[in-house]
């Protein structure tokens, strides 16, 4: 029995900002990587977990990514498969190490639920982030009142620390937007966001001013859905695609609900969400327009 050899890890920006991405990705990509070498033996699932004292659910979780690694049960995996290089062995236990290393976000455990953990992780890394939003501005182009308004919004009973702390969580999350090898942002978002006068008009004017700065990054597009659209395909509510700088990280839809979250990354359901993301930008007025849109707005506010 012949182990496939492990997908190297190729130095370079990739790399790096896989890394950047903190525990979530990395974990993701281990899953991966483990996978691959125990489909390329035809081990079942249920015996690489017995081999590590696991239920197939939990083995599952892990080649998913979704839950954390202990080295024993990868060094126990690495040896069912036939990986007996110790340089090679020493790969994979170091990803177990990165990959249960804290995010920065840990810091602000206290401002955000668990199921949002993931999509920092993912945000963080994407290369990519296309996002279309019908009743707010994306949270990444939020200035910090408008920001505490819309929490304040969700969160009406939270005492003002927590609700300062959901905002410092909203403009450290942004600042990727600005930093070295950042990602392309693509924003579709409806007119109805724009009109909406959460915070009061001097908020909303902020808010707007801020949207036709933030249009002027070179790696931010920003398109506006105005309201003579009509009828269109996302009408069933926000929508983010996160694409990553290497092929064996698929994209990932990310549909946020009331009080959950849900994350799609299978082919199929990917590439509807994605071809309903091209038809957005197709009917929404082109970038530049958009600037223009936002300047009447604003002067209307």
């Amino acid at each position: 029995m012949t182990a496939l050899q492990p997908d190297p890890i190729v130095p370079g920006s990739d790399v790096l900002s896989l890394r950047r991405g903190g525990p979530t990705v990395q974990r993701i990509m281990l899953g991966t990587r483990l996978r691959r070498l125990r489909e390329s033996l035809n081990i079942s699932r249920d015996s690489a977990a017995s081999a590590i004292r696991a239920s197939d659910a939990k083995l599952c979780r892990m080649e998913l990514g979704r839950v954390g690694f202990k080295q024993r049960d990868v060094a126990d995996l690495l040896t069912l498969y036939g990986v007996q290089e110790p340089d090679v062995r020493q790969e994979y236990l170091d990803s177990v190490q990165r990959a249960n290393e804290p995010g920065w976000w840990r810091a602000y455990g206290d401002a955000f639920p668990s199921w949002f953990e993931q999509h920092l992780g993912l945000e963080e890394a994407a290369s990519l982030i296309r996002t279309y939003e019908v009743q707010f501005v994306p949270g990444l182009l939020q200035t910090p009142a408008y920001a505490e308004a819309v929490i304040r919004l969700g969160h009406p009973i939270s005492s003002p620390e927590a609700i300062k702390r959901r905002v410092e969580l909203r403009m450290t999350r942004q600042e990727l937007l600005t930093r070295p090898g950042a990602p392309k942002l693509w924003v579709v978002v409806d007119e109805a966001a724009l009109r909406r006068p959460l915070g009061g008009s001097a908020v909303m004017r902020d808010q707007l001013r801020h949207l036709i700065d933030i249009a002027a990054l070179q790696n931010v597009t920003l398109q506006v859905l105005p309201f003579h659209v009509g009828g269109h395909a996302a009408a069933g509510g926000p929508i983010t695609v996160l694409r990553f700088p290497v092929p064996d990280l698929p994209d990932v839809v990310y549909l946020e609900q009331l009080s959950s979250a849900l994350y799609l990354d299978k082919p199929e359901e990917v590439d509807h969400y994605l071809a309903v993301m091209d038809r957005l930008s197709l009917v929404a007025s082109p970038a530049a327009d958009s600037v223009a849109f936002l300047e009447r707005v604003l002067e209307q506010t």
